[in-house]
């Protein structure tokens, strides 16, 4: 079985079919979001220690953290999914 892998930064991938959204962290429905997965044991930084750009939501009801602009998540999304 192969899997498409989306690239997240600094070495980080997630399984592109698994990804529900990609969402900026700036609101508070996000950080609710955020603080929830947190508690639940649900959340996965990425963000090796940089600031948080980027909340990922997959299939699996975790939810990950990127150091990454969403923007820039989505286009390489776009890409994945063209191929």
């Amino acid at each position: 079985m192969s899997y498409t892998l989306l690239n997240i930064g600094f070495g980080s991938t997630v399984v592109a079919d698994e990804v529900i959204a990609i969402l900026a962290p700036n609101s508070s429905p996000m950080k609710r979001l955020r603080d929830e997965a947190k508690d639940d044991k649900r959340l996965i930084d990425a963000t090796h220690g940089r600031k948080t750009r980027a909340i990922i939501i997959m299939k699996n009801n975790q939810i990950v953290l990127s150091a990454m602009q969403p923007e820039t998540l989505s286009q390489r999304y776009a890409v994945l999914a063209e191929k």
